[in-house]
């Protein structure tokens, strides 16, 4: 397998170089040159299949060698070991839950694998490598996690001052040893754009070992394809049709990585790209024409993105053929006070206690299927409720239980560097940290 840059000005490279490299040196976001397709037996055993079997399955021709045979299937093990339960919420609407990895985030299948890829490749490395990642909450977590205490590595995390939950910000700054938290004063694409200068920097580069754990990272991409083949062949299993999937969408990563399954065969009827009050891809759907807008904060905000990176990999897929994206996506822009209802009205209703994040696919998903009422829905719920407890409490009148695992970490102290939204003050300290 090799990869090129979506900018087409640097040469193809393995999936090793890509993953190490985390974007091309001519700033474009690495692709696969093909695209594998699942086998008919494959898709039809995926009911039957263990996690890790789906996983080594779908990951092996992306690595393409570049990791030996067991050494990848020991880290697919690694990457699902825990579980991806589909729950039904309503009579048409099923749940798929990405939360119970360890920071309660779909984010820690990707940064798991991600982790382990780098940790292999690195292993005869003479200097540090750093991991440099942007977060709008969930995915810094998940990194700092799938990390931490990583010989050879040092992650240093950039989230916006504010505008991540308690939970996410423990997570992000409580863990010290190789995990350093950057507290931009600015918004999650403030923080993007650091990154992305950061890595156009060569003489920095040649300071520092820099790779990128962003979902534009090919090897954190690529994992979440996994999922959407264990929830599309539960619900389709339960249902007998496939189903319709409605994705919480940010930087759009875990969407095109459904996307991406889909082209290579896995059955789904459909795709609903759901977004909070940052709908610059609802607005491409809706009139063909893409415009990045500024970020503006939402009680979402693991998806508060103007302009979200993977989009470009989404048009790419589809050879930036609007009538073909159109008709296998639609786009819903969802406000906070749709989110904070679907939340009251969903556990009044059956129970079920839905994220905010959660709770914008669910509203998107029940509005598509009210038009299509013979459908079937699958939602990607991608983060435990008690991450967002401010949102969720004034939504339902009651606490969310803390989870046992969480209650040491939120005990911890914070340690965070505060850091302007400008790209000097980021160099600066990464070369005095050299």
């Amino acid at each position: 397998m090799r990869y090129y840059s979506l900018s087409r000005q640097a040469d193809t490279v393995d999936f090793r170089v890509a993953t190490v490299a985390g974007q091309a040196p001519d700033g474009g976001l690495y692709f696969p040159a093909a695209i594998p397709c699942f086998t008919p037996g494959f898709v039809g055993q995926l009911p039957h299949l263990e996690a890790a079997e789906v996983a080594y399955t779908v990951l092996a021709p992306y690595v393409g060698g570049t990791i030996p045979e067991p050494e990848l299937r020991r880290i697919c093990a690694e990457t699902v070991n825990f579980p991806f339960p589909v729950v039904p919420v309503t009579g048409h609407i099923r749940a798929l839950e990405l939360f119970h990895g360890p920071t309660l985030a779909f984010k820690d299948v990707g940064a798991r694998f991600m982790s382990r890829c780098l940790g292999y490749f690195s292993r005869h490395e003479t200097r540090p490598l750093t991991v440099l990642v942007a977060t709008s909450g969930d995915t810094g977590g998940a990194v700092a996690s799938g990390f931490l205490g990583v010989p050879g590595v040092e992650v240093v995390v950039l989230y916006p001052a504010g505008r991540v939950s308690p939970v996410q910000e423990q997570q992000l700054t409580a863990l010290g040893q190789n995990i350093t938290a950057l507290e931009v004063n600015g918004n999650f694409d403030d923080c993007q754009r650091l990154v992305k200068q950061t890595f156009r920097d060569e003489a920095l580069r040649s300071r520092r070992h820099l790779t990128s754990a962003n979902s534009i990272n090919v090897a954190r991409w690529l994992p979440q394809q996994v999922y959407y083949c264990y929830g599309v062949a539960q619900a389709r299993a339960t249902t007998g049709q496939p189903p319709v999937v409605a994705v919480p969408s940010g930087n759009f990563g875990n969407l095109c990585a459904g996307l991406l399954a889909y082209v290579s065969g896995l059955p789904v009827a459909h795709f609903i790209a759901a977004c909070n009050a940052n709908a610059a891809v609802p607005a491409y759907l809706a009139t063909g024409q893409y415009a990045a807008r500024p970020a503006v904060p939402t009680l979402s905000n693991a998806m508060d993105v103007g302009d979200p990176s993977n989009f470009g990999r989404i048009l790419e897929l589809f050879r930036h053929d609007y009538p073909i994206i159109r008709k296998l996506l639609t786009g819903y822009s969802v406000s906070d006070e749709e989110t904070s209802a679907t939340i009251r009205r969903v556990h009044a209703q059956t129970g079920y206690l839905l994220d905010p994040h959660g709770a914008v696919a669910f509203f998107a998903l029940d509005d598509y299927l009210r038009q299509h009422p013979q459908a079937q829905g699958l939602l990607l719920e991608t983060a435990h409720p008690v991450k967002f407890p401010a949102a969720v409490e004034s939504a339902i009148g009651e606490p969310v239980p803390v989870p046992t695992e969480l209650q040491e970490l939120m005990r911890q102290p914070k340690r965070s560097i505060l850091l302007e939204p400008e790209y000097e003050a980021l160099r600066a300290y990464l070369l005095e940290t050299a």
